[in-house]
């Protein structure tokens, strides 16, 4: 069952000194923060990207050490986003268009009224995630969510609710939370590969596309990817694949939902919540009014959508078991479903690679 439309919370006041305009959650429970927050009294600024050397592989099998709860490993890696942000023509609603939000908003689980309903609830930045486990790895995957997919352009597509995002393969290395090693990220249908700098993996049979960058995350004091979406379609790259083109928003993994304040906010928290959790995205995936079929959101036509002679689409949006890159094997939703296999084809990896699932929640 759907949970209560999302309200403002009372203000809380940042060490920067902001007063930031907070929303509840809704159907999905959220993730607390579950890391030190030693970073979190550091003045709230946009740090840019720069290089971390990514450590080398053990010369030994890992020591066992205390196992780490999904959300707090999903915490740990989960990117620094630069979301860019157009306000041109109607459908932008003077930039809310290109803000994360959760799937469900508008406090229903009716994906056909998103997009009649993004300028009539707070935008709540919100990410999904699921973790896969085998013996040598974890592999993350996050979804970030705009309820439009929009245009101001007869030249381009618009369509109802829009879902990409990335999954980074982290070796484990006897260290709570293991080295990241590569990544893969969802710019509508294709892939692109990336590895942080320093990474033992290499090409396989797709080509590495780029460095993926790390950046110190002000409130937590940790090392963070960093990735980036477009504005209107919002592919979804390693930053600067993608990046910020006046106007636009930078999301950090603070543990809060934030709504931001005006369309260059450059300190904007997000929440992860799991794909997996009791009553979320997966367990709604039989659900016709959220989902047209076996993995694709529902979209229609309805409100601006396709207004002006812009051509429009129905059913557009995918969920990360959906997601696939037609030239490339292995074949759909397999990036979130079989990482694992997806990153052994993808990459040239020299320590061995579990491929055996400690636990298949899809």
């Amino acid at each position: 069952m759907p949970g209560p439309a999302l309200t403002h919370r009372s203000a809380r006041t940042l060490t920067s000194g902001r007063t930031r305009t907070l929303a509840a959650g809704t159907t999905a429970a959220v993730v607390a923060l579950g890391l030190a927050a030693a970073g979190a009294a550091a003045a709230a600024v946009a740090v840019p990207a720069v290089p971390v050397r990514a450590a080398a592989a053990p010369a030994v099998a890992p020591a066992a050490v205390a196992a780490v709860s999904d959300a707090d490993l999903a915490q740990r890696w989960a990117p620094i986003h630069y979301q860019d942000v157009d306000q041109t023509g109607t459908n932008a609603l003077g930039g809310r268009s290109d803000y994360l939000a959760a799937y469900d908003f508008d406090g229903d689980l009716n994906a056909r009224n998103n997009w009649e309903n993004t300028g009539n609830h707070p935008l709540a930045a919100t990410a999904y995630y699921s973790v896969m486990e085998t013996s040598s790895h974890w592999f993350v995957t996050y979804m970030f969510f705009h309820p439009r997919d929009w245009s101001d352009s007869i030249f381009d597509t618009e369509h109802e609710n829009d879902a990409e995002g990335v999954m980074v393969a982290v070796q484990k290395d006897g260290s709570a939370y293991g080295v990241l090693r590569g990544a893969v990220t969802v710019a509508h249908s294709d892939f692109y590969s990336y590895t942080p700098q320093g990474s033992t993996w290499g090409a396989g049979a797709e080509t590495v596309d780029g460095t993926l960058q790390m950046a110190t995350s002000p409130h937590d004091g940790l090392s963070h990817p960093v990735t980036a979406q477009e504005a209107k379609g919002h592919g979804l790259k390693a930053r600067p694949g993608y990046d910020i083109k006046g106007d636009g928003v930078i999301y950090y993994p603070a543990g809060r939902a934030e709504v931001p304040e005006h369309p260059d906010d450059r300190d904007v928290s997000y929440r992860l919540v799991d794909v997996h959790a009791p009553g979320g995205l997966w367990a709604q995936r039989d659900n016709s009014q959220l989902f047209a079929s076996a993995g694709t959101f529902a979209g229609d036509t309805s409100g601006s959508c396709g207004d002006g002679g812009i051509s429009y689409t129905q059913n557009s949006a995918n969920a990360p078991w959906g997601w696939d890159d037609g030239d490339d094997a292995p074949g759909r939703g397999a990036l979130a479903t079989d990482p694992a296999g997806l990153s052994a084809s993808y990459f040239a990896i020299p320590e061995p690679l579990n491929r055996t699932y400690v636990d298949s929640p899809f």
